[in-house]
């Protein structure tokens, strides 16, 4: 096995037609091969500002030009976003990730932001930012503040954006991408599957994210959660094998990546998820709200580990007790990729 940057779109395309349970099987035979089987990485998300973004996502609540209740909230203060960080650490989140509803960030609001990432770095914890576009030079405020990650989903298919996004284009993200990995930062970087796609979109996803000069580190599948006010409220519910399935192949295609489940998990069967981890997914959102909408409080969370004896990743640095040697196939000249938003 090793790790590639030059699938077709018919390679991935023929991933999606296997049979389900062949699909699974190669998945998790990927995934033993290149990660640590039955351990999962927590992170915690926290809104830092909320809402009156000028963009007009399809899927967002937090646009002001949708009406769905939402109450717009300021950047926090730094006191507050560290006490959130501490409890998400005793919560036992190895990453703390901070989402701003900008477009992209002013720069009174990046120093602010600047201050928050060394406030978390201090604590121990990995960091992980979502601020909407960066040029490159805010990219390297970000990196020498000591930022690990920066999350920039690419949503869905570069034709299908254009139903869902007018107020920017597919380049735009991609460009940010790029500022980010210039600037020898991670990259988080995923879709949302769900509003309406067909499979050729979330093929044709995969494909763009599966053959970047170096796979995001972490790739975030995130289910439309349907929220009233938006556009997308009324899409008609994805089949959940269908999204076991764009787990499934993002594995295969970047074996090294976290493959993360965002947004979308509280409507989620406890099988479900089983279903997933099964598929090569070994990351989650941990805590009771994701942003602004709703996600599995801890407890639960830490039910289902036991139950499925999955234990949690330790942070970076910090190597699980007893956890078996990962098998790295790859060849060395391959891309390395570290442990979304």
């Amino acid at each position: 096995m090793t790790v590639r940057n030059d699938w077709t779109l018919a390679e991935v395309k023929e991933l999606f037609a296997l049979p389900f349970m062949d699909l699974l099987f190669r998945a998790q035979s990927v995934h033993r091969c290149f990660q640590v089987p039955n351990t999962v990485q927590i992170s915690t998300l926290l809104s830092i500002k909320t809402g009156a973004c000028p963009e007009d996502c399809a899927y967002c609540p937090q646009s002001a030009r949708f009406d769905t209740g939402l109450e717009p909230q300021e950047l926090l203060e730094l006191k507050e976003v560290a006490v959130r960080a501490r409890a998400a650490k005793e919560s036992g989140a190895t990453r703390f990730c901070m989402g701003a509803a900008y477009r992209s960030p002013k720069p009174k609001d990046l120093r602010k932001v600047l201050a928050m990432i060394r406030e978390v770095k201090s604590l121990g914890m990995e960091t992980c930012a979502t601020l909407g576009m960066l040029t490159p030079e805010q990219a390297q405020e970000l990196k020498d503040a000591g930022l690990d990650y920066y999350n920039h989903n690419l949503d869905t298919s570069p034709q299908y954006y254009k139903k869902i996004i007018s107020t920017r284009i597919y380049q735009d993200r991609l460009d940010t991408l790029q500022a980010v990995r210039d600037a020898g930062m991670n990259v988080c970087c995923g879709g949302i599957v769900g509003m309406g796609e067909e499979a050729q979109d979330r093929a044709e996803l995969l494909h763009i994210l599966a053959t970047l000069p170096a796979h995001p580190e972490s790739v975030p599948i995130n289910q439309l959660v349907r929220v009233a006010g938006t556009p997308l409220e009324r899409a008609a519910a994805l089949d959940p094998f269908d999204f076991v399935r764009t787990v499934a192949v993002a594995r295969v295609l970047m074996p090294r990546c976290h493959v993360r489940l965002s947004a979308g998990r509280s409507e989620m069967s406890d099988e479900l998820q089983a279903l997933c981890f099964l598929a090569g997914a070994n990351s989650i959102f941990y805590g009771e709200k994701l942003l602004t909408t709703g996600n599995p409080d801890t407890a639960h969370d830490q039910s289902l580990f036991r139950r499925l004896k999955i234990a949690a990743e330790p942070g970076a640095g910090q190597p699980a007790a007893g956890a078996p040697a990962v098998r790295a196939f790859a060849a060395p000249h391959a891309e390395s990729n570290a442990a979304t938003v």
